[in-house]
């Protein structure tokens, strides 16, 4: 894994980012003085379905206030931000990229949540936490860098607590068929690990999980992304400027990633799908 890190980290560096989405907030009328986490979820929540999606996944974790919830690949911290908002929970997110961390620390400061969410740098297959410390875990779309699953699963059992439960949402692949870069998580195929369901299964089950829900959610992104596409039409046909979104964090070839992302989807190759363990 080591060897892939480093370009793994750099396809998600983009040079000042977090100013970027403070002035795009600006320009829609966000009073960006007196931010909240609300204003941030069109840009901070970098996966398909956004928000929603966030939503869908935690309202399956019974979380409860006080707990302690772990967020794997925390990005610049949407997830999280919403979890400590939404559920009372105490959250540590974890993410390989230096420059998302300090983002990630600098919106939760500028949203008055640094109290509730805490932010390190490290690697998923390799994190600098104690057994047993965390109630609950997630992941969201970062599966994809991974390409040790296995590890992946034993170090999220080695953090959880007895009867943890290790909350999953990646993008999977569903059938054969050849994918087109650059992707959202990878401008080649030598940073990208997509793997099928039954492969994080095999592994989950190996560490000790169990699988208490799975759901595919391919219907669900290919709306996700015609929704999106109608907006920005809307916008172009009314000249409006549209509003901030996920095209700030991916950069320049946004528009790219995105379309080779949606023909995988409609094509049937690839669809987000959301699985739930347990450990032990």
């Amino acid at each position: 894994m080591a060897t892939v890190e480093p370009g793994i980290a750099r396809h998600y560096e983009i040079s000042g980012l977090e100013e970027r989405i403070i002035a795009a907030l600006a320009d829609t009328g966000v009073d960006v003085a007196h931010l909240r986490a609300g204003d941030l979820e069109a840009v901070d929540e970098f996966h398909i379905g956004g928000v929603a999606a966030t939503r869908d996944l935690i309202g399956q974790l019974g979380l409860k206030p006080g707990a302690r919830l772990l967020d794997i690949g925390s990005g610049i911290g949407g997830p999280a931000r919403f979890v400590a908002n939404n559920a009372g929970v105490d959250v540590t997110g974890i993410d390989l990229t230096q420059s998302y961390v300090d983002i990630a620390t600098s919106l939760s400061r500028r949203t008055g949540m640094a109290g509730k969410t805490h932010f390190v740098q490290g690697s998923a297959l390799d994190m600098p936490f104690a057994k047993a410390g965390f109630d609950a875990a997630m992941i969201l779309h970062v599966g994809m860098n991974l390409p040790d699953k296995a590890k992946l699963m034993s170090e999220a059992a080695r953090v959880l607590k007895p009867g943890g439960v290790f909350a999953l949402y990646d993008v999977m692949r569903l059938k054969d068929g050849a994918l087109t870069y650059p992707l959202p998580w990878a401008s080649n195929e030598t940073i990208s690990f997509v793997a099928t369901p039954d492969d994080y299964r095999s592994a989950a089950a190996a560490a000790g999980f169990s699988v208490a829900a799975e759901r595919p959610r391919g219907a669900f992104a290919v709306e996700f992304f015609a929704a999106m596409r109608a907006r920005l039409a809307a916008a172009q046909a009314e000249g409006r400027k549209p509003s901030p979104g996920l095209g700030l964090v991916m950069g320049e070839d946004a528009r790219t990633k995105m379309a080779n992302l949606i023909a995988a989807l409609e094509g049937g190759i690839l669809a987000p799908v959301e699985l739930l363990l347990r450990l032990g």
